[in-house]
This record gives structure tokens, sequence and C-alpha cells, in this order.
């Protein structure tokens, strides 16, 4: 179970015999970083440190080029890593009992690190706090199994499930799907629930071997930690079972990409009411001037939630069955539009935001879709018209189609840079631009299918 509302770690160890501690951190990609210390050490030996390099570290393990970085620090600081007493889990795969454990990050006089994803959910969070609104977010996770897969040239295949056949064609929603790697599932809720995840609920999706995790309606930096953990679960589990489970926003060419739709509402301070509502049960003026923020903000802040070369292949249009919305048009119900309302009750008025794909670090992810909505509420902006019909031949909107347009975007965002911070969007920014260059210095099979003995 997660230890919540509580500091007292010791106790929390000798319950669980704790014998080792993994020291949890989230760098710009979402990729894991820390240090495994045995569990006395952890209690008695201080804070544990890390450089404060994690953080501009690309996906590939490298780092963006001097010039881009005459900002950043050059002595390449120690931070100190704070525990999270609410973001404390067992690891159940574990042959011992581990204890893994997201930290927050300081720098050695006790100033935060302004470039942690963490910290940026948590700026923006208290933005919130101080308007007196408290903000509500429930994630849809996407991924795909497939099998195991050790040459990166070889496309990916979906899995062998328990009759010993390999899907073959789309069964959205289907219960036999899910059944065939029902031995998976089992271990992954029971994984989960040792380790106190709000999952709500799982379906099959449209991709041959893709599914989709639901997560109970909660507060965003706990849902953020939760949407970690789940992933490198997820992932264990499925090592265990013979194959791979993948966030890849396009993992496969001819199937559907994977979203982590973001539901989310607002509330008073006290969590009693929806502020999205008013009193007549009717969407409110903050919850439109919520929409219009990331009608006009989301485009600039795409890099956040399509992060990756891959992200953009998701949006690459493929008629209704299987595409991801390339507009932030808003309807009620409307899945074609990237921002839908689901119907429901006034105290479940919420917008769902469509465009974040399953590869986005969830604090980023979080945090820009809540600074888009919250600075179109501080701005009072108003919302174009909803739409009823399809919103994917809208033109309206228009999105970048590729992360270099994206990043250049992102970068004349001063609005958004004011509210992520200033040091956090450089960093950002030439940690992708490093991955971009990284990428065009790979030669791909397709260039050496059709170009090598053709022009």
């Amino acid at each position: 179970m997660t230890l919540k509302h509580t500091t007292d770690l010791k106790a929390w160890f000798e319950q669980h015999g704790i014998t080792e501690v993994e020291c949890l951190v989230s760098d710009m990609t979402g990729v894991l970083k820390g240090k495994i210390m045995p569990a006395g050490k952890y209690l008695n030996a201080g804070r544990p440190r890390l450089p404060d390099s994690i953080f501009i570290q690309t996906v590939t393990g490298g780092y963006p080029d001097d010039d881009a970085l005459r900002f950043w620090n050059p002595a390449e600081l120690d931070m100190q890593l704070v525990a999270d007493p609410s973001a404390v889990y067992l690891v159940p795969w574990a042959a011992d009992p581990v204890a893994q454990i997201i930290h927050d990050c300081y720098y050695l006089d006790g100033s935060p690190v302004e470039i942690a994803p963490r910290y940026v959910l948590k700026r923006v969070l208290e933005l919130y706090e101080a308007k007196g609104w408290k903000p509500v977010v429930a994630p849809e996770v996407e991924f795909y199994l497939v099998k195991s897969n050790t040459d990166a040239d070889y496309p990916l295949e979906p899995p062998i499930g328990r009759s010993g056949r390999q899907e073959s064609g789309r069964q959205s929603y289907s219960i036999d799907a899910v059944n065939e790697f029902d031995p998976l599932f089992e271990d992954m809720y029971d994984f989960c629930e040792a380790e106190g995840l709000d999952i709500d609920t799982l379906i099959h999706e449209e991709g041959a071997g893709q599914m989709e995790v639901n997560f109970q309606h909660g507060d965003p930096l706990m849902l953020a930690d939760q949407v970690v953990i789940f992933k490198r679960t997820l992932r264990e589990t499925a090592l265990r079972h013979g194959m791979y489970a993948t966030f890849m926003a396009k993992p496969m060419a001819n199937e559907p990409g994977s979203a982590l739709h973001l539901h989310q509402s607002l509330w008073d301070l006290s969590g009693t009411r929806n502020l999205f509502a008013d009193d007549t049960g009717e969407p409110s003026a903050l919850f439109l001037n919520h929409v219009a923020g990331l009608q006009r903000y989301l485009p600039e802040a795409l890099p956040l939630v399509a992060p990756n070369i891959n992200s953009y292949r998701r949006f690459m249009p493929s008629g209704f069955s299987g595409s991801a919305p390339t507009n932030v048009e808003w309807g009620f119900d409307n899945r074609t539009a990237g921002l839908r309302v689901p119907v429901g009750s006034a105290q479940s008025m919420r917008v769902e935001n469509r465009l974040p794909g399953a590869d986005a670090n969830p604090y980023l992810a979080m945090a820009v879709s809540l600074a888009c909505g919250y600075l179109g509420m501080v701005e009072k902006l108003e919302p174009r018209a909803p739409l009823s019909g399809s919103a994917l031949d809208s033109e309206s909107s228009v999105l970048p189609n590729d992360v270099g347009p994206a990043l250049e975007r992102l970068e004349r965002s001063s609005e958004l840079t004011e509210v992520l911070g200033e040091r956090f969007m450089k960093n950002y920014l030439a940690v992708k631009r490093a991955e971009h260059q990284a990428y065009y210095r790979v030669i791909s099979s397709w260039e050496r299918e059709h170009l090598l003995l053709r022009v």
C-alpha cells in the first residue's frame, strides 16, 4: 500500500520489513533516475544526492551541446533528494521487501531545482491554490503489448495470447481479447494493489494488442506519481510474461497511436463544489475560460504533450477509426475533438484533453494542460463554439506536424514560459533539440530501401 499523510518512514519500513530503498526521480523524458540504498543507510546517513545534470540528459543518454547550455549551471551542482511521504510504494515483484520512493529535488542551500518535472507540476498547482482553486484530474493511459523484439530494425508485432494465436485485427472493447492476456493482467492488478495505485478500469483499445487503463480522479501530483509507477510496473509485468509493454505514441505503422487522455475539472479548496458547473448545472464561465485557454495555448504547448519524433506520427490523419485528434476544437461527447466534454451530472463536469501521447512525461503533460486552462481563466478567454459534427477537418486550429516547428512555437510562448519557469523552458528546449538532432544523424531503413539504387 502507499504511505499517505505521514512522515514516519522508519515505522513504515519496520512494518514492511524493508531491506532496500530505490530513490526515484523522473527526468525530462519521464525516465526514472536515482540510487538504490540499504534501508538502514537511507534512514540514518542523510539525504541521497544526485547531480542536477540528470535533467539535461536526452532520451538517448546524451546532452545538448555547449552552446545550448550557456544558461545552465556549469558547475553541475549536487542536489539532495527529499522523500515525499505520500509517494512511497512497495516493489511487489522484488524477492526481498523493497521500497520505491519518489523524491523532490533541492540544492544544498535549500532552494528547489526548478528544472525538475515534478517541481514544474507543483509550481502550477500552487498558482491554482493561490486563486482558491483545486484542479482534479483522471488520466487514461493507453499502451501496447508486443512480442519481445531485440532487433530495432525489425517491426513490432502483437504478442501471442493464451490461445496460441496472434491478434490479426482490431478488437475494440473486446473482453475475449483482454482475456487472452489474463495471466499478465492478474499479476499487474496484484502488483498495483500492493502499490496502492488507484486503477479503475481496463479495456481493449482499437489496435492489435492495444489496451487502456483508467485511473480514478484525484490530485494531479498524486496521479502523476501513480502513472510513473504504473508504467514501471506494467513493463516489469510484461517482461515476466515474455513480452514487452510499450508506451510509444505510435509503435506500429498500421495501428492507432497511444494516448494519455487527461480529464480535468476545477473544485473549490474544500473539494465540495465543482466550479466548472454553475447553479443551474450548465457549464460555468470558468469552464468556458478553461476550455478557451486550452484552445489558445495547447498548439504552443504541443512539445510537452507530444515530446518525441515518434509522437507526431500519432497525429497523422487516418480517417475516424484510430486517428488522434489533430485539433483543439471542443464538443459535448465528441471524440473527434481534441477537447471532449463527457455528458454527465453537474458534479462531474469536466473536459478531456485528448492530445497528450502515452509517451509524454506525466508530470509535464499534467502541468502544461493545467497551465493552459489556468491562463484561459486568469485572462478570461472565450472559446469558439462547440462542434457537434466531425472536427477532423477543422482548419481553425492547425497544430505543428513535426517536433522542430513545435519547439519553435513553444519557445515563442512568453505566457507558458512565465507559468512553467524560464529556466525549465530553456532546458527543456535544449534537451528536445538535442534529441531532434540525434534522430537526423540516423539513416533509416526506408532511405536505404527507396533511395539507395534509385536516386
